[in-house]
């Protein structure tokens, strides 16, 4: 029974090792096409992958298969394994006896294991690097902001401000401004707006000077708690000592409420800005649409964008890309031309995303003819189309009966070498057969076989 058993496992690694090893000579290969290279190290991450998380010895798996253990190769293994903690110190354990790990792997593993809240193992991996790595021991910034925000979230302040504390000394990480912020923000994530008072004026005393984040978090916090009072005197604090954030304090303000999840506060300042004949910031405005937009007050967002237009607002491209798409999907098609029209005024070419949007509204209102004009137009005036364009033009009209007009967007779409969708091509083939195009199905059948060799 014994041998019975073992002899599959056998075959399993034996197997197991043939495919890897035949990705390994397909990697140095330089006959073959980058893209075949990529597939064939990526399919070699994603087997490794597979055996840590389903071996119960995968060492013993490891070993037999003469892995050529890379930087690069420990790196991308760890990341694909980002939600297995244990498997991933193991893997990492039994790959570090074969090569020297760098930083990157030990960052990459320390924030895996914070991820999934392994915080014991994390600081043992830290002491283990240390002794290792002795006085080149550092720990970057950005792990240790990650770290400081887990905790936040979880709830773990003394925990977060354990890790702040430590990072002079324990972690040989300088206490920069993002590592601050990222304390500010375990901070409101507990609600202890006093310690994030009390932090702010400890930035000061060291002579370091609050960034756009820092006013963000702590005008988030106070907004996510309905306290737009304070959030309010917080910024007219800081402006009396001369601290004035990058940005202006309504903006923060705006964001702070949309954060919340308050859209009607948001709207109500908007509408006192306008009034008092000042307009947001683009990205503030950006922000607010998009968060109207998603609520369907689409008719709020073009009364808004030309009310702030009229006060000497410029959107950018993120603008109309929010707005397009928002008003075309309600059918004000003249208002997406209106959009689409001042974009190309200021010196922008429309993209795919931007008039594609437009001419799927036009299908929907039974505009077949205007929609095929307008496509051409764009192929010229425009940025190409691509993929995405070419199945939303087979699939619209194929809907719409228009079955000729949706072959020859196929047979186009394949002309420019864009490979159409398997659905595409069932849905031109029957809609001709339906139609009585028999020997125009045919060709495009002959085409998908041609294409896919099958």
């Amino acid at each position: 029974m014994l041998l019975r058993s073992t002899k599959p496992l056998h075959h399993h690694l034996s197997a197991t090792k043939l495919l890897l090893l035949r990705h390994l000579k397909t990697l140095p290969s330089s006959s073959t096409t980058t893209t075949t290279t990529k597939d064939a190290y990526f399919s070699l991450i994603h087997n490794i992958t597979n055996i840590i998380r389903k071996e119960v010895y995968p060492e013993r798996t490891l070993n037999k298969l003469n892995l050529p253990i890379t930087s690069e190769l420990v790196f991308r293994v760890l990341r694909a394994s980002s939600n297995y903690p244990s498997e991933s110190l193991r893997f990492f354990n039994w790959a570090r006896s074969y090569y020297s790990p760098t930083t990157i792997e030990y960052e990459e593993l320390i924030i895996t294991l914070v991820r999934n809240k392994k915080y014991a193992s994390m600081w043992k991996l830290i002491a283990q690097v240390k002794n290792n790595l002795g006085d080149k021991f550092s720990v970057s910034s950005d792990t240790v902001c990650f770290i400081i925000e887990e905790h936040g979230k979880h709830g773990l302040i003394d925990q977060a401000v354990e890790v702040f504390n430590k990072c002079s000394c324990s972690l040989n990480c300088q206490q920069n401004v993002c590592v601050y912020n990222s304390l500010l923000f375990a901070l409101c994530e507990v609600k202890m707006f006093h310690g994030a008072y009390a932090l702010i004026r400890r930035m000061i005393r060291k002579g370091i000077v609050p960034d756009k984040r820092t006013y963000g978090v702590l005008v988030n916090g106070w907004c996510s708690s309905g306290k737009l009072r304070e959030a309010k005197g917080f910024l007219e604090e800081m402006s009396n000592k001369g601290f004035n954030p990058p940005v202006r304090g309504r903006d923060l303000l705006i964001e702070g409420l949309l954060n919340a999840g308050c859209l009607e506060s948001a709207k109500d300042m908007v509408r006192r800005m306008m009034k008092e004949g000042f307009v947001p910031d683009v990205n503030t405005f950006n922000s607010l649409v998009e968060a109207i937009c998603n609520a369907g007050e689409v008719d709020f967002c073009v009364d808004m964008y030309h009310s702030v237009c009229k006060l000497g607002f410029c959107p950018d491209i993120n603008s109309y890309k929010i707005l397009i798409p928002a008003v075309s999907k309600v059918g004000r098609i003249d208002e997406a031309f209106r959009f689409l029209h001042n974009l190309i005024e200021d010196g922008h070419k429309p993209f795919p995303s931007l008039y594609a949007p437009i001419i799927k509204g036009m299908f929907r209102r039974g505009q077949f003819d205007d929609a095929f004009c307008f496509f051409s137009e764009m192929k010229v005036k425009g940025h190409p189309p691509n993929r995405p364009v070419y199945t939303m033009m087979i699939t619209m009209c194929g809907r719409g009966g228009k079955h000729v007009e949706a072959a020859n967007y196929l047979v186009e779409m394949t002309e420019i070498g864009l490979v159409p969708i398997s659905r595409c091509f069932d849905m031109v083939t029957d809609g001709l057969k339906n139609c009585g195009k028999h020997d125009l199905a045919k060709r495009i059948e002959q085409l998908e076989v041609s294409l896919r060799g099958v």
